[in-house]
């Protein structure tokens, strides 16, 4: 059974390296909005799997712009929407 879920609650800022050294600082905090939105103790155990972007290696490329937490709740929407 999926935990109860208050929609539009304030989350913990986002740890993801697109947020502590990227452009998705510039962002507001992220909210859980959908039941298929990660726990924070999914996203601990998910975020360690991330590979580490090659900017962030100085291997060039641009920063992220945008949260990798937020990117993987947005793929587990459409997973979760595209069999309902």
């Amino acid at each position: 059974m999926p935990e109860h879920v208050d929609f539009n609650s304030p989350a913990v800022s986002c740890d993801c390296l697109a947020h502590v050294y990227g452009n998705a600082a510039d962002h507001a905090d992220r909210v859980r909005r959908y039941p298929s939105d990660m726990t924070d103790a999914e996203w601990a155990a998910v975020r360690p799997l991330l590979p580490v972007p090659a900017w962030f290696q100085g291997r060039g490329g641009r920063p992220e712009g945008y949260c990798h937490r937020q990117l993987l709740d947005a793929i587990r929407y459409l997973v979760a929407g595209g069999i309902s």
